[in-house]
């Protein structure tokens, strides 16, 4: 177990362990305790987004999410089903709400969110707090990672327990493909080539994770952001990527001090593009990663020389291989 500043002294905390952890494979519905960290803000008793607990009185999300004065936000932590009342959730009203300063309404770089409790929380088995990339952290393209919400599900409703799906990290550059110039450093994506496994509407502000095996922890690399549609072919979503908010996030909590563990991810960083392309045409210029022009009801990708290796132009190969920001 690694040591931890919290507050003023260094004690064990074990964040997010694994042990904690009992998923159940290849379902969809989480089991009570599953993500002990996972929060659900709701507005007249209503769910509208996600959150996680990052220590006993700071709760992590996007600024996206605050669209309405904290007053009328209560926050439930340890509930399983989202319409309660469940035996082991605490509620809290929001003292303060800190959002990220350089936070881009419309390009939503920068959508992060801190919100401090009324109250601090006590420690269960059912409540309990994530661990969080720290700054330099680097996760290749294919990286195992989770999902948890109560976001829309594919048939259109709410549900009312808890959900998770796995899904893989893409880079950063195969995300341009379906974002042309809407991707930056301060992002992470993930998705299913195929779709049909993913995020949809409610689950914002939700948290993007992997299990670190070295530390035995979980821990938080992402905080939903964005995506089109639900789960659909060739579309990842977008996530805050937390590690670049390190200092901003500890000087916000102060001596309420989140666990930070720094994840390497083994593997390589070369990706293929995300976008199965039927032709793809190389550009000598600099541009966006592609651009989809319909031609005779084929798709058409114009791709920049930049981000293409040179033997995408040979040949009619029909993929383009980069080295990928992990």
């Amino acid at each position: 177990v690694r040591a931890f500043l919290c507050g003023v002294c260094m004690f064990s905390l074990s964040c997010a362990s694994l042990s904690s952890n009992n998923r159940i494979i290849g379902g969809d519905d989480a089991s009570p305790g599953e993500w002990p960290w996972q929060v659900t803000l709701q507005l007249d008793s209503n769910h509208f987004c996600g959150g996680s607990l990052i220590s006993d009185q700071w709760v992590l999300t996007a600024a996206q999410c605050l669209f309405t004065g904290i007053g009328r936000i209560t926050v439930f932590l340890g509930r399983h089903n989202v319409s309660g009342p469940n035996p082991n959730d605490v509620s809290r009203k929001v003292e303060d709400a800190v959002c990220h300063p350089d936070y881009d309404v419309f390009t939503f770089d920068n959508d992060i969110c801190l919100l401090k409790l009324s109250a601090p929380v006590n420690f269960t088995d059912y409540i309990y707090p994530v661990c969080l990339a720290a700054a330099n952290s680097t996760f290749h393209s294919g990286t195992s990672s989770w999902v948890t919400g109560w976001g829309v599900t594919e048939n259109g409703t709410l549900p009312d327990i808890l959900q998770e799906v796995e899904v893989p990290v893409v880079g950063n550059n195969e995300c341009e493909c379906s974002y042309p110039s809407g991707i930056t450093d301060n992002m992470i994506c993930s998705g299913h080539r195929q779709g049909g496994k993913g995020i949809c509407q409610g689950d914002g502000g939700g948290s993007l994770l992997i299990e670190d095996r070295n530390n035995s922890v979980w821990l938080q690399i992402g905080i939903l952001s964005f995506t089109r549609g639900c789960a659909l072919p060739m579309i990842p979503a977008g996530y805050t990527r937390v590690s670049r908010y390190q200092e901003w996030i500890t000087d916000v909590t102060g001596t309420s001090q989140p666990g930070f563990v720094r994840f390497n991810s083994p593997g390589s960083c070369f990706s293929v593009c995300f976008v199965l392309y039927k032709y793809a045409i190389c550009l000598p210029f600099s541009g966006t990663a592609a651009l989809n022009i319909q031609q005779n009801n084929q798709n058409i990708f114009l791709i920049s020389k930049s981000f293409c290796d040179a033997e995408c132009c040979v040949g009619g190969r029909n993929h383009c291989l980069w080295e990928d920001g992990c």
